[in-house]
């Protein structure tokens, strides 16, 4: 039986002997309801909107947390800033990345992932995980740079 995420982290802070603060069920709920890859910072400044005494550390602090229990994990997309994923175990998808604006978006392709075993096993490989990222522009970046 599998554990929703709500659940582990709970159950992570509880073995850890941390507390479960509304503070952090609040940024755990902001953080598993949207589908954005947050820095700290963006997360920060999107919560402190309807929660003002919400730090900017305790949101550090936290999303390291989501990412120790296993419930996020960590990206770097090349721009300097660490960001956050909810992990889906079961719902692998690849990134578009705009190196302009920053746009990230996620795809999956049947295709990608078959030719991708195919590679592997040409070489007696065992994938056990991957990461697949595309850099460049996306249409309204594209278009800006077409016009300048």
């Amino acid at each position: 039986m599998r554990m929703d995420k709500k659940s582990v982290f709970n159950e992570y802070m509880r073995r850890r002997g941390l507390k479960n603060t509304s503070q952090r069920m609040t940024i755990l709920e902001t953080f598993l309801g949207s589908k954005s890859h947050y820095s700290t910072e963006e997360l920060y400044l999107r919560l402190r909107k309807e929660h003002p005494k919400i730090g900017y550390a305790t949101v550090h602090r936290t999303l390291k947390l989501f990412a120790e229990c296993g419930i996020a994990i960590e990206v770097d997309f090349g721009d300097g800033q660490t960001r956050f994923e909810p992990l889906n175990a079961d719902q692998h998808h690849d990134h578009l990345v705009c190196t302009h604006c920053g746009l990230i978006v996620e795809f999956t392709n049947p295709q990608i992932e078959k030719l991708q075993q195919e590679v592997a096993a040409e070489f007696d490989f065992k994938i056990e995980r991957h990461r697949h990222e595309l850099y460049g522009l996306c249409s309204k970046c594209a278009n800006l740079n077409q016009n300048s």
